[in-house]
């Protein structure tokens, strides 16, 4: 039932998200158009923002993808993972995913997509050199599990949304300085609101990446973890992978904060640096060493 439940938590976080995003949107061409007169301004970037949230629903994986470097992987190239990915598929009755590969020597992978009939599965070629099997198996299984969840569908929009957001609050503030001086007193206290509004937004931008990205990356990754385990009946490859690739002192060159949320372990990493409460708090992954944990614990009662 908690599969069932999360499935449809994902896709109502996906409407809600799509919902505030316009609203937001809304609101800083409302009140741009309101103070400086520009009423025409509302219903273009109204239109805008239909255009790119339905973009990012349908082509986020594939933006995703683009960033990351990713390219096709094909059943000559590595016949091993499409067969592992094959038959985790048919496990989880899922559809096969299109399969990626990034040329880093840093082990990592995520899966993106709007739904299971549209996803792709990205692999590093580090993954790939440095796991095992059962381990490689493992970290398939848990990027299925995400497409299965429909928890792809969401952090896919989340990579565009939040980049919207930030060039729209980048817009309020170019526009209040643009205006500058050329109000009455009464557009200058107009210019002041604006002002402010624009400032709050910028700086309040970065906040909301992080919480977009957390509301969607702690317990997923757990369940996540715990759907793979089922699926391949052997939690301890895993756990393993993720050990390799969370000491592994390599990072990924080519996330960024945007989308280190994707993949199954942080990419973004500092060797030799211990993380503060702080950083633990804003991480957009849970601890490994809990990760692990929860893997271990519940291996007896998969076996």
């Amino acid at each position: 039932m908690t599969l069932y439940n999360n499935i449809g938590r994902n896709k109502l976080n996906s409407f809600l998200l799509l919902s505030v995003f316009l609203i937001v949107v809304i609101f800083v061409a409302f009140s741009v158009g309101q103070i400086y007169d520009i009423y025409w301004l509302l219903p273009v970037i109204v239109v805008i923002s239909f255009i790119q949230a339905f973009s990012s629903y349908y082509y986020s994986d594939k933006i995703a993808l683009a960033v990351s470097r990713a390219k096709p992987l094909t059943a000559t190239e590595n016949r091993l993972v499409h067969n592992l990915v094959e038959n985790i598929a048919i496990t989880a009755g899922l559809p096969k995913p299109d399969l990626y590969i990034i040329e880093d020597s840093a082990p990592n992978a995520f899966a993106t997509g709007r739904d299971p009939e549209h996803a792709s599965l990205a692999v590093t070629s580090g993954l790939l050199e440095k796991l095992n099997k059962s381990e490689l198996e493992g970290v398939l299984a848990h990027e299925m599990a995400h497409i299965g969840n429909y928890d792809i569908r969401y952090m896919s929009m989340v990579v565009v949304l939040v980049g919207i957001i930030t060039m729209i609050s980048d817009f309020a503030i170019r526009m209040s300085f643009y205006r500058s001086g050329s109000r009455s007193e009464n557009g200058g206290q107009a210019q002041i609101i604006i002002l402010v509004i624009g400032l709050l937004l910028i700086v309040l931008s970065p906040i909301i990446a992080t919480f977009l990205q957390l509301a969607v990356s702690r317990k997923r990754e757990f369940l996540a973890d715990s759907t793979g385990a089922l699926i391949t009946r052997y939690p301890q490859g895993l756990a393993a992978a993720l050990k390799k690739i969370a000491t592994d002192p390599e990072p990924l060159e080519v996330a960024n904060k945007a989308t280190a949320h994707l993949y199954i372990e942080n990419p973004i990493k500092q060797p030799g640096k211990k993380m503060s409460w702080l950083a633990k708090m804003f991480s957009t992954h849970p601890p490994v060493e809990e990760r692990i944990e929860a893997l271990l614990k519940g291996a007896g009662e998969i076996g």
